[in-house]
């Protein structure tokens, strides 16, 4: 199952020309609006048209909604376009990892790196997902109650720890989890804040514990590879792989530069596949006919037994459900580049120095792309029988020469681990209306409570 790629649904595009967005204020411009609830913003800039300037502070910005012009940024990201400075919260984080890094540092960073999820990697890796969801649902009961946030970070924070670090010691996971909920939430408050445009050596409350924050995710991975260092025995975990990597020059990485690519993989391999799971379960508990073809797929597929990697690819619907819910709750939610000189989008010339925004959230809900967006149908995907997608309608893992190199772990993680709960258990999500939250990942604004059902 793939996406398609055709004709864009309902309507043509508006035509590829700039129009102005919102009336922002003098020097802040827009960032009230954007502060204040970012994806609405989007939605707003949206209804502008598919190019629309706007101002982010004094910087000024452009607004991309169709798929066509979209696919132009990301395809041309470290030609035309470079990754925008992001803010001190999230450099503090993620250093100088990939997601940060330009050009040849870029480039030879991702060479590095890649090699280490590989499909043939991620093969390796996933008996462990599976494992490790089976765990889980061996301590599960029917009729237990449930922090469906909780249950979906702790498993995807013990995967992440057993294929990039190698142990599975609670401390580890503990820790750098309550970290890196810390720093989750003091990125998307820096970034939708006044502190986005505050110097770097502004003392705030918010980068003081994001500092502390960071502290500890240096101190639990420079202790994991002091670990691997001193160790004699050959590991087949992610962290083993980039300790051993050379570039073309015979160069390995750094012990900075192992931290930061550690902690990068870390992020793509827990933060993202737990949100995508927590919605998944909220969007199976409010729609009963999805949660029925689900079941009726996995008992088909899988009888009684727990899935492999050699059922992903005929878990077709369970892949849908997944791709469904990336649609509707992306966990990364937006994608930014700023102008080099020259540069164009939709043949038009954009002004060096711009920055130029996309937002999954927007374009995924449109309802030219994507006919009655707000209803969760993962039949849409149907490689036969769904509807034809735009190019760059969908994009939950960005695209282009920057594309997520953690794609196939994340996909594959997510329907397995879906797969191994779902098949013995569903979960009665408590009523109630649950809105996502921008921070370093699309979040629910509240806990998301459930009750175990056993199938």
């Amino acid at each position: 199952m793939s996406t398609q790629t055709g004709p864009a649904l309902d309507t043509q595009p508006r035509g590829h020309a700039f129009t102005p967005g919102p009336k922002g204020l003098p020097l802040v411009g827009n960032l009230p609006q954007f502060g204040k609830n970012p994806l609405a913003f989007f939605e707003l800039l949206r209804g502008h048209g598919d190019m629309v300037r706007w101002r982010f502070g004094r910087n000024r910005c452009v607004f991309l909604a169709d798929p066509d012009c979209i696919g132009e940024l990301l395809t041309e990201t470290e030609h035309t376009f470079d990754q925008p400075k992001l803010g001190i919260a999230f450099r503090t984080v993620l250093g100088n990892g990939m997601i940060v890094a330009r050009g040849r540092d870029w480039r030879r960073k991702r060479s590095l790196v890649q090699p280490s999820v590989r499909p043939k990697q991620v093969k390796s890796y996933a008996a462990t997902m599976a494992a490790s969801a089976v765990e889980l649902a061996d301590r599960w009961s029917d009729g237990q109650r449930v922090d469906v946030k909780q249950e979906m970070s702790a498993l995807t924070q013990k995967i992440a720890v057993r294929t990039i670090f190698g142990v599975d010691t609670p401390a580890d996971s503990e820790a750098m989890g309550r970290a890196m909920d810390v720093a989750q939430m003091e990125i998307g408050k820096e970034f939708a804040g006044i502190g986005a445009l505050l110097p770097d050596w502004v003392p705030t409350p918010g980068r003081a514990r994001i500092k502390k924050a960071a502290a500890v995710i240096d101190a639990e991975v420079g202790r994991v590879v002091a670990r691997h260092r001193d160790g004699e025995e050959e590991r087949p975990d992610l962290l083993s792989r980039l300790l051993t990597a050379v570039d073309e020059s015979g160069t390995h990485l750094t012990d900075d530069e192992i931290r930061d690519e550690t902690v990068t993989l870390y992020i793509g391999g827990h933060e993202t596949t737990s949100t995508t799971l927590v919605w998944a379960w909220y969007l199976l508990a409010h729609n009963p006919r999805v949660r029925d073809a689900l079941a009726e797929e996995l008992d088909r597929v899988l009888g009684d037994r727990e899935p492999g990697f050699e059922d992903y690819a005929q878990l077709t619907y369970t892949q849908a459900v997944v791709k469904e819910t990336l649609r509707l709750y992306p966990a990364v939610w937006l994608i930014t580049g700023v102008a080099k000189e020259g540069a164009t989008i939709g043949g038009l010339p954009i002004e060096e120095g711009t920055r130029v925004w996309s937002s999954q959230w927007a374009t995924q809900r449109d309802a030219r792309w994507f006919p009655e967006p707000e209803e969760f149908r993962p039949e849409r995907w149907d490689a036969e029988h769904g509807d034809e997608i735009a190019e760059y309608a969908w994009f939950p893992f960005g695209g282009g020469p920057r594309v997520c190199i953690g794609t196939r772990f994340a996909m594959v993680e997510a329907v397995l681990l879906l797969a191994v709960l779902a098949r013995r258990f569903t979960l009665d999500v408590d009523p109630g209306e649950i809105t996502p939250v921008t921070g370093l990942t699309l979040q629910p604004d509240r806990d998301v409570t459930a009750t175990v059902r056993a199938r």
